[in-house]
């Protein structure tokens, strides 16, 4: 385990303070450790994947407790909710625009590196009055597991 202010993947310690305080919400150790596991993670876990994962390190925090903190970091920015396809949403510790593959058996969700639709973003410019600010583009398919 990360020594509690150990930098993670995210935003720092004091970085993830700073957004939790302008979003309203109050830093505490709890929101610290689930922010740690999202962040470390490109697994894109749900918030049950959270709380196992947290339970490791606070046996006592509840899974209210998890979801909370995860839509904390969601409505801060410094987090990603995934409502991908069917089953529960998903979390990203990732917040840049980034496209995501997931299987349609098991659900796995990866993220897709290199590809970048930023030509035809700009031409949406073009076609539709709409100012375009950001995108989330998911692709279907079926993980190497779940073929065999």
């Amino acid at each position: 385990m990360s020594p509690p202010d150990a930098p993670v993947r995210g935003v720092s310690r004091e970085e993830l303070r700073r957004a939790l305080e302008a979003g309203g919400h109050r830093f505490t150790t709890q929101r610290a450790a689930v922010y740690r596991v999202l962040s470390g993670t490109s697994s894109h876990p749900t918030a049950d994947d959270v709380f196992t994962s947290v339970r490791e390190r606070i046996p006592d925090i509840s899974l209210a407790t998890v979801y909370k903190a995860l839509e904390a970091f969601v409505t801060c920015g410094v987090a990603r909710k995934l409502s991908l396809g069917v089953g529960p949403a998903r979390y990203d510790g990732r917040t840049d625009d980034h496209e995501h593959i997931r299987c349609l058996s098991c659900g796995r969700v990866q993220d897709i590196e290199g590809l970048r639709p930023r030509d035809w973003m700009e031409g949406l410019a073009e076609m539709t009055p709409f100012n375009v600010v950001g995108y989330r583009l998911e692709l279907e398919g079926y993980c190497p597991d779940c073929l065999h």
